[in-house]
């Protein structure tokens, strides 16, 4: 997650009203249907537990590692006494548990998972109501404060929590009968509360479903607080995109972070080919096709998780997202060439240049934490590639460990804030404040100056982040190449980018991708050459 200890302290047009009123949580005519979920919801469980290769987000405190292996407790599970919890059981205890102690959503959703004896479809579900909470919590706040008397806020966690999973469902999932709802919502309250607890959970959703007037927003609202409301994010956060991109553009982000991602796969074309392992696929009924990005990508639409496949166990592919290939891609490291990963956990872009490579010439894959390191070796042994190299250590002192001008190609995939990875970690967008970008973009700036000393003349340095703030990623390059004038932007870009031409923004020289173009990641990538 960081490459340096430093990191440890970082933590268009506005539619008709008509369509607004339409759009917006109206239970009466059911007229949800571009915010709610249809179709199986496993289909998302297989999604959200695919995580690419890991962005290099940094949380507020940095306490990731601390919470790493935890696991879901707390009263609840407790109470349970050796009883399998139900789908929205678990939920329950995970969104508490998140909210309570700061967890890592996705660290205990799949700890639970595998712990939890559910069936795929309930595996779906639980993953449903873990993500979806999280990601519609301010909306879901506002209109539960129009039904409880004292506030959302004052009630105890779980309770929030249970009220929570309760409303997303009815408000955004088709599938599940508004009654159903209710009626397992009293029962999960009789179970963990008293009977005045039970009763008022039954009295707030009860009222809910007789007052679907209530689930409307008021057409007063500004632009920013109405995208913040209708697509559940932050309104601080809303208002700096609308700066940033401007107001069509803003809510298509916000918009697009609410979709599950897509199941995207990187083939190791070190043991098959892309059309090989197409084949394969077809032969095996799934639904796969070329990615239209990145030469060595799979888009997946049907086929499960596909880190539980014999491909993925024979070191054959790697699920990893589009965007973030094209990082790799960007590197273009050649057989025998010297490379420097200087943020490499948990490996995936590593073992991508590797492959690109045909495993010839030497990858240093550097991260600052050791037990980071286990990620990086066991995907080069999955892969079978022997040219990676993991070591250990700050990346800012990476230039005092190695010769000046002794690497062909360096990546710096940097810590950043992560906000172009909400629809996989929801959770960030309600961590992050505008000091946390602040403080991650001058740490971002002292590892670019750091690491360029050990490129060589003539070599290529990527600065890579999987944020979409112009903050941490042009001014930072632009930044750099002012105050280092034997660096320019390399002049010729890898072919693979011109799939991204007309939709990518250019910006400082590189190529920023919002999450909206092309439903992956938002990444930006800059290739930085050294002149003299």
């Amino acid at each position: 997650m960081t490459c340096s200890r430093s990191g440890a302290r970082a933590k268009g047009r506005r539619p008709p009203r008509k369509r607004i009123r339409e759009r917006c949580f109206s239970l009466r005519r059911k007229v949800l249907s571009k915010n709610r979920r249809r179709g199986p919801v496993a289909d998302r469980y297989s999604a959200e537990r695919q995580e690419g290769d890991g962005c290099r987000a940094v949380y507020p405190g940095n306490q990731h590692d601390a919470r790493d292996g935890a696991e879901v407790s707390g009263r609840g599970t407790q109470e349970r006494k050796g009883r399998e919890p139900s789908a929205r059981e678990l939920a329950m205890d995970i969104l508490t548990r998140v909210e309570q102690e700061g967890a890592y959503s996705n660290l205990q959703l799949n700890a639970a998972l595998q712990r939890a004896n559910l069936s795929r479809e309930d595996a779906g579900l639980a993953t449903e109501l873990v993500y979806g909470p999280i990601s519609r919590m301010n909306t879901l706040d506002y209109f539960l404060n129009r039904f409880v008397s004292k506030g959302v806020s004052k009630l105890q966690p779980w309770v929030r929590s249970l009220l929570r999973l309760s409303l997303y469902q009815i408000m955004y999932l088709d599938r599940i009968p508004s009654h159903a709802v209710v009626n397992e919502a009293v029962n999960l309250a009789k179970r963990r509360g008293h009977q005045g607890i039970s009763g008022m959970v039954n009295g707030v959703l009860r009222n809910v479903l007789r007052s679907p007037d209530k689930l409307v927003l008021p057409e007063s609202l500004g632009p920013a607080e109405r995208i913040a409301l209708e697509h559940s994010h932050p309104e601080w956060l809303v208002q700096r995109w609308i700066g940033q991109y401007g107001e069509e553009a803003a809510e298509a982000i916000c918009r697009a972070n609410n979709e599950p991602p897509a199941v995207s796969v990187r083939v190791n074309t070190t043991m098959i080919s892309r059309d090989g392992l197409l084949g394969e696929m077809e032969e095996k009924g799934m639904d796969a096709v070329p990615s239209p990005l990145t030469p060595e990508g799979i888009l997946v639409r049907s086929g499960g998780n596909m880190a539980l496949t014999g491909w993925y166990r024979d070191g054959q592919l790697s699920v990893q997202d589009e965007s973030s290939m094209l990082v790799g891609d960007a590197v273009g490291p050649e057989p025998g060439m010297r490379v420097l990963d200087c943020c490499a956990a948990p490996g995936g872009k590593t073992a991508h240049m590797a492959e690109l490579m045909r495993d010839e010439g030497k990858i240093i894959a550097n991260d600052l934490h050791e037990h980071k390191q286990k990620l990086i070796r066991e995907q080069a042994e999955r892969l079978g590639l022997d040219a990676i190299e993991p070591v250990t250590g700050d990346a800012l002192e990476l230039a005092g460990r190695y010769p000046a001008a002794s690497f062909d190609r360096i990546l710096l995939d940097a810590p950043c804030s992560g906000l172009g990875v909400i629809r996989r970690k929801p959770d960030l967008k309600w961590a992050k404040t505008p000091g946390d970008i602040e403080e991650i973009a001058a740490l971002q700036y002292r590892l670019l100056e750091s690491v360029s000393a050990l490129l060589r003349p003539g070599g290529i340095l990527v600065y890579s982040t999987c944020t979409i703030e112009p903050r941490e990623n042009e001014e930072n390059v632009e930044r750099f190449l002012r105050n280092h004038p034997e660096f320019a932007i390399a002049p010729e870009a890898p072919p693979a980018w011109e799939r991204l031409l007309g939709t990518a923004l250019p910006r400082g020289g590189g190529v920023q991708i919002l999450p909206q173009h092309f439903h992956s990641d938002g990444f930006y990538i800059a290739r930085i050459q050294r002149l003299s």
